[in-house]
């Protein structure tokens, strides 16, 4: 429950910024922050590609994120479970963090038949992420979220 904590507590410190930006640049940011004219969208602040730099996630550079992230014990490089909750709290898990999420996302692993079955039928030599990406598409039919949006959850939910 540590992640969800620190989520609502990022989340309650983003709302509030928002609002100041929503109130000194009503125009703009409405258009930003209202849904574009009618489109659904979301502002995010995960990561920013800098030109000179490289990418940096949440403020931190892929070689800090290689130094701080927690490691696979006799691993070189961070588990993807570190870089999600940096990605999503904003602050560099501790061990424990990461391997709480990584049991809660073992429960969680479970695949829908008809996800399992587009994967199986994909040619072979379909490239991996164009896979991942259609999964996770096709997961969309499963999700408590994209249920909820299009039912016009409140905000503040």
């Amino acid at each position: 429950m540590a992640l969800l904590t620190a989520a609502a507590r990022l989340l309650g410190t983003k709302n509030a910024s928002c609002l100041v930006l929503a109130a000194r640049h009503a125009s703009a940011s409405s258009t930003m922050y209202g849904g574009m004219r009618g489109m659904k969208g979301l502002v995010y602040e995960t990561s920013v590609l800098d030109p000179d730099e490289g990418i940096r996630f949440r403020g931190f550079s892929i070689p800090e994120c290689q130094k701080l992230l927690p490691k696979a014990k006799g691993g070189e490089e961070p588990l993807p479970e570190g870089l999600f909750w940096l990605l999503v709290t904003g602050h560099i898990p501790t061990e424990e963090q990461v391997s709480w999420l990584s049991k809660e996302w073992a429960k969680r692993a479970a695949l829908p038949s008809h996800v399992v079955t587009m994967l199986d039928n994909f040619p072979t030599n379909l490239h991996p992420m164009s896979q991942l990406s259609a999964a996770v598409t096709a997961l969309n039919s499963e999700s408590n979220f994209a249920r909820a949006y299009a039912q016009g959850i409140s905000r503040t939910k």
